[in-house]
């Protein structure tokens, strides 16, 4: 679908043991591409693959803690407490998920308080870093679903990140915000953490019957060339359902397109993350 050949990839092995996790940043600054849904579905079909995963919500709107149906009441523990309050522990933030092998540090619109908090800290792009540390060897992936923007929350994600994973819709504009973010993730490595990568760009809600979209993957693919995965995920009213189910697509539509592309996703993302971090 990217009009390239598509590359064959070595078959997923299993495990004989869990962690270090690799840490992943889900990133765009630009609204509604498809960060949240790809976290989801992407951690899911992780966890089917063996993999143990933790998912961080660290967007005030909390849409990854709802999409996964995850209820956080006012005396719940959250990414918030877990970040400002030294006396909160990873632990009893954790929730558990329907999906075995998936689980989820939770926000609310608390976290929207943190960035003008952390202002002052001492080592303020390292909070979610250190709050991380104690799990990281019981994980083989953290993923961070990053508000849209580029504030200090987002730069916290990436400053303990192996990697980055851009979602990117197919059109004109997203294509014009890739060279900030792509500037962003530079100006981090260069000055907070040399080992972030890129490890790949995401195509999302792609429609093959319109020729801009088809003009802008070849534009992306032009640009950024095999950093674009050879996963296409397209526009689907799969994607709105499972939203509402409160639960992934590998769950709510197994057998579905979406479903198929997202697994296909996670086959990549071990590839890239084994061969590369």
């Amino acid at each position: 679908m990217t009009g390239r050949p598509i590359r064959e990839l070595p078959d997923v092995q299993p495990l004989d043991r869990h962690g270090p996790a690799r840490i992943i940043s889900m990133v765009n600054q630009k609204g509604g591409v498809g960060k949240t849904t790809t976290t989801i579905n992407m951690g899911a079909c992780l966890a089917e693959q063996g993999r143990k995963v933790l998912l961080v919500d660290l967007d005030p709107q909390g849409a990854l803690s709802a999409g996964l149906d995850i209820r956080v009441d006012d005396d719940d523990v959250t990414v918030y407490d877990m970040m400002l309050d030294n006396q909160t522990s990873i632990h009893g933030a954790i929730r558990n998920t329907n999906v075995e092998g998936l689980d989820v540090v939770p926000a609310n619109i608390d976290l929207s308080a943190a960035e003008i908090q952390l202002v002052n800290e001492v080592g303020r792009e390292q909070t979610l870093g250190r709050a991380l540390r104690p799990v990281r060897r019981d994980y083989d992936y953290i993923i961070i679903d990053c508000q849209p923007s580029l504030g200090l929350l987002t730069v916290n994600a990436l400053a303990c990140s192996d990697g980055v994973i851009i979602p990117m819709e197919c059109e004109y504009f997203s294509l014009r915000g890739l060279a900030l973010l792509t500037d962003t993730v530079e100006k981090v490595r260069d000055r907070i953490n040399f080992d972030l990568e890129v490890i790949g760009i995401l195509v999302t809600m792609f429609d093959r019957r319109t020729t801009h979209a088809r003009e802008v993957m070849s534009r992306v693919i032009e640009v950024f060339g095999d950093k674009v995965f050879d996963t296409v995920i397209t526009r689907t009213v799969r994607f709105p359902e499972t939203s509402v189910a409160g639960e992934p697509i590998t769950t709510w539509a197994p057998q579905s397109q979406g479903a198929t592309q997202y697994r296909d996703l996670a086959h990549e993302v071990i590839h890239r993350t084994t061969v590369q971090l």
